[in-house]
């Protein structure tokens, strides 16, 4: 292979996807990158899975778009991997696949009354309001009283955004569907729920700080659900971070009442557990039953049992991965079954040689910024291993985008690039300037395709 490039295909344009390719650009290597994405748009997750209302995000994007912008790696957006090209076309074509599609659906959850029509997924509400194109416009946005069933940052972002006022949104870039929906909103009060105590929330510090700071929106949290055990204590002593979410809740524990003037409230409820959603036809309100801690940090259930009058459930209990056709999958774990980055073909099953994971789809839906970077880190070092034993050997005669090119125009599939990300970002830009914000999201996927083209379109934004 020294006579030629390596040509690797990265699935996933999100955050996996990209540091992927920019370490594997770096490696010294001379290798050609397509990077695929089944969106028009670039990100992934960043995008489209992170509350508009996180400065943080463009501190992200703006890392993300400095590798890209570069030129060295090929974005192809708009192309579904398995439905528009298949795998086994592009093992034909690439010496290496690199699978970093990251979870993008809600974990199963199942208790009574789980499937009553107002039991939502929080990745779909999140989609929503983030202006996912292949999701719906409207939100049934009617309860008054709402439970969100977690205690990561996905749940905070959920009992925020549905708790905040619309107004204090409109410097960010929520698409004008998304605005009209939450200025309907009747809600009044946001019950969060955890299982266990309060040194085992999986919410960031800084993330619970922003909380505090929600104008006319109350955080209550009760001195009944704060309990500690010697796990707990050990968790605070080894963690900084973990101390100052406790030390946060706490804060909060002690509120005088009367301060506590604002029209909307967020609950935070700890010890826990749901055993039943209540209601025939629609939700009427939720069961929970209260745990204890069991000096390792897990809990066990008391018998003790809470209803709570909701009209909607939101659950936020993690994020769940979705199969490719042609690539293994784990349905139990929702992962990519891999050892170490290398796909296999099924949970300890063979090596496939030349298919490699990353990010959740490699490990599960856990971790930030940082493990995904190291996530990569590990994946790119055994590809490039695999290849300095010359362990690949596509079959086609043309290698690379070139043949994948003359496939997908044959086709008529109307794949975007990097320059028609541009484009489409000016676009939105233009948008927001017009309202005096930052960007507008698209949301309609005909028109980011056409946008990001150069293609005639009727300006339809949702």
């Amino acid at each position: 292979m020294a006579d030629r490039p390596l040509h690797v295909a990265v699935i996933g344009a999100g955050p996996a996807g990209i540091y992927a390719s920019d370490i594997l650009s770096k490696s010294g290597v001379e290798v050609r990158i397509d990077l695929y994405e089944k969106l028009p748009a670039p990100y992934g997750l960043v995008r489209y899975g992170v509350a508009p209302d996180h400065p943080r995000i463009k501190a992200i994007i703006n890392a993300l778009y400095n590798v890209l912008q570069r030129g060295d790696i090929r974005l192809v957006g708009n192309v579904e991997i398995g439905r528009d090209i298949s795998v086994d076309e592009l093992r034909e074509r690439y010496d290496a696949i690199i699978v970093a599609t990251g979870a993008d659906r809600d974990a199963p959850f199942n208790v009574p009354g789980a499937d009553l029509p107002e039991v939502y997924g929080a990745a779909d509400f999140v989609y929503w309001y983030d202006g996912h194109p292949d999701y719906p416009r409207t939100w049934p946005l009617e309860a008054r009283e709402v439970a969100v069933l977690g205690v990561g940052n996905v749940a905070l972002d959920v009992a925020r955004i549905l708790a905040k006022q619309p107004d204090d949104l409109m410097s960010t870039e929520i698409p004008h569907n998304v605005e009209a929906g939450l200025r309907q909103s009747p809600i009044t009060d946001v019950h969060v729920f955890g299982r266990r105590g309060p040194a085992q929330v999986k919410f960031t510090p800084m993330e619970l700080r922003e909380l505090g700071h929600v104008p006319d929106v109350d955080i209550i949290v009760y001195p009944e659900d704060f309990d500690y055990d010697d796990g707990s204590q050990a968790a605070m002593e080894k963690s900084k971070m973990t101390r100052q979410v406790v030390e946060q809740l706490t804060e909060w524990v002690f509120q005088e009442e009367e301060d506590m003037t604002a029209s909307r409230r967020i609950h935070i409820h700890l010890l826990q557990q749901p055993v039943e959603i209540l209601g025939e036809d629609h939700v009427s309100g939720i069961r929970m039953e209260r745990t204890e801690l069991c000096g390792d940090e897990t809990v066990r259930g008391t018998g003790e049992y809470i209803d709570y009058p909701v009209q909607a459930v939101y659950r936020a209990i993690g994020y769940y991965s979705s199969p490719i056709e042609g690539i293994p999958f784990d349905p139990v774990r929702g992962v990519v079954p891999n050892t170490a980055g290398r796909v296999l073909s099924e949970p300890d099953g063979q090596v496939l040689t030349g298919m490699y994971a990353t990010g959740w789809i490699k490990r599960g839906p856990v971790g930030l910024i940082g493990s995904t970077k190291s996530d990569a880190q590990e994946t790119i070092g055994h590809l490039l291993d695999d290849y300095r034993a010359n362990m690949f050997s596509p079959t086609a005669d043309e290698l690379g985008w070139e043949s994948m090119q003359t496939i997908l125009e044959s086709r008529g599939i109307r794949y975007t690039t990097w320059r028609g990300w541009e484009l489409l970002e000016e676009y939105e830009k233009a948008l927001g300037a017009q309202e005096g914000r930052e960007r507008i999201k698209v949301v309609e996927r005909e028109t980011m395709t056409a946008i990001s083209r150069g293609e005639p379109h009727d300006g339809k934004l949702y």
